[in-house]
Order: C-alpha cells, then sequence, then structure tokens
C-alpha cells in the first residue's frame, strides 16, 4: 500500500511539473498564435543542433520563444521578427537559408554535381563505345 502512494505521489508530481514546464502565452488573435507557432517552428535554436526553437528546452530557445512572441504581439511582421533574429544570431538561425552569392554552392551544389556525374557517366559510355569499334 505504501509503494502504491509513493508511485500515485511520483505521478501527480510529475504531471505538475511538466504542466508547470509548459509555456502558457496569451495571443491578442488566433492569427497571431498561428504566426508564432509557425515561426518556432522555422526558426532555428542557436544552442542545438539541428532543434527547432519549438523543439529545444534549452534555455535560449525558451528566451527566444517568449522574445517571438513579444514581438508579433507588437505587430511586427513575420519578415521583421525573421530580419530581428538573422541580426542577432546570424544565418544559422535558418532552417531554409536565403538565396544568395554566399549559399549558392548550398541550394545548387548537389544538382551541379549531379549533372558532372551524369555527364562524366555519359562520357565514359561513349569513349568504350569508340573503343569497342576499333577493336572490332
Amino acid at each position: 500500500m505504501m509503494l502504491l502512494k509513493g508511485v500515485a505521489l511520483s505521478v501527480v508530481m510529475f504531471l505538475s511539473v511538466s504542466t508547470f514546464a509548459q509555456e502558457q502565452m496569451a495571443f491578442s488573435s488566433e492569427l497571431n498564435k498561428i504566426r508564432y507557432q509557425s515561426l518556432v517552428e522555422e526558426l532555428r535554436c542557436p544552442k542545438c543542433q539541428n532543434q527547432s526553437l519549438a523543439d529545444s528546452n534549452s534555455g535560449i530557445a525558451v528566451d527566444l520563444r517568449e522574445l517571438v512572441h513579444q514581438l508579433i504581439e507588437q505587430g511586427k511582421t513575420d519578415q521583421e521578427v525573421v530580419d530581428y533574429m538573422v541580426a542577432r544570431y546570424g544565418t544559422f538561425v535558418l532552417y531554409r537559408p536565403q538565396h544568395s552569392s554566399a549559399t549558392f554552392l548550398l541550394w545548387y551544389g548537389p544538382f551541379i554535381l549531379l549533372g558532372l556525374g551524369i555527364l562524366a557517366f555519359v562520357c565514359v559510355i561513349m569513349a568504350n563505345r569508340k573503343r569497342r569499334g576499333r577493336a572490332l
């Protein structure tokens, strides 16, 4: 019976701590809440490896979620919020970096390498056909 009470107490404490840990933010409109959810999924935590602000539990992610909430409630557009984060933390916070000369290879490098691989494959096939034609 004592063990059952201990387990029940542990479950109640766990549930109260996890409920307390969840952020309860008040939004002035449903649109702001949707924008918030979209932005925290789109922005990457500066501390974590490949986690969005929504997924991360690090201290900086919690602070940045609060900051995103404040900026949205102040009437900032999504682009203004993203620009603020990029100005402060660099392009690392973006899951989808902007198209620029600095990110050209990031966006188009795989396609360029694929094209070069196909070109090399075709050249090797053509060279083998010519060599076989001379041998016959």
